[in-house]
């Protein structure tokens, strides 16, 4: 199976330098990658790198923690949108979900999906911090909010994407949403077991080396 179609090339590290995020657009074009993955600030850099191409560009929002609020994810979705991404990959608030302040995660995504218009959302619900209950009511919410994608992780808690995790998000968004898995995704043959899962994107700061495994 060829994998390039499925990779959001990503760097959101902290230390990410300009000259990082223009190599990042470069080995995506080089490899036909379907989109890179970046924090807002480099959403320009990305544009400019990847004018005339295909390849999405796709900005974090309340990246990695979800706790700002509301407001301020929606003002930044939207600076982001302006400055040229295609795609939101927002993160939930995971202290209200575990507060059962349904109402609000649910109206939260809302806000964004809303404010972004035909844009691609993608929300994360960082399922390394979720009991399987919290996992199936935040993909519950996130359906209930018109969500495009329900991802599983930032990458940057306690542990990233699982096969199990994946499963369970299948079963609750069923047709209603697409699924994508980050985090910890390094080789080929993991990320195979997810699309077979299916995953329609996968999130991998390692995409250059997972389509040339074998």
């Amino acid at each position: 199976m060829s994998l390039e179609k499925y990779i959001d090339h990503t760097n959101l590290k902290p230390t990410a330098t300009t000259t990082d995020i223009e190599t990042l657009c470069k080995e995506a074009v080089e490899h036909n990658f379907y989109a890179v993955c970046v924090n807002g600030c480099y959403v320009p850099t990305a544009k400019n790198v990847l004018r005339g191409t295909h390849i999405k560009i796709a900005a974090v929002v309340g990246f990695p923690l979800g706790a700002m609020s509301s407001k301020a994810k929606v003002l930044e979705a939207v600076d982001c949108i302006e400055n040229g991404a295609d795609e939101i990959d927002m993160v939930i608030n995971v202290g209200w979900l575990k507060s059962k302040k349904y109402d609000a995660v649910r109206d939260e995504i809302t806000a964004l999906k809303k404010a972004i218009g035909d844009h691609i959302l993608k929300v994360i619900i960082e399922t390394c911090f979720l009991t399987n209950q919290e996992k199936e009511t935040a993909c519950t919410l996130a359906i209930d909010a018109k969500t495009d994608y329900v991802k599983t992780s930032t990458g940057f808690g306690t542990g990233g994407a699982t096969l199990e995790d994946v499963a369970l998000i299948k079963r609750i968004v069923g047709e209603s949403a697409k699924i994508k898995a980050s985090g910890g995704i390094k080789t080929h043959e993991q990320a195979l077991k997810f699309i077979e899962l299916g995953v329609s994107r996968i999130g991998t700061s390692s995409g250059p080396s997972l389509i040339q495994s074998t």
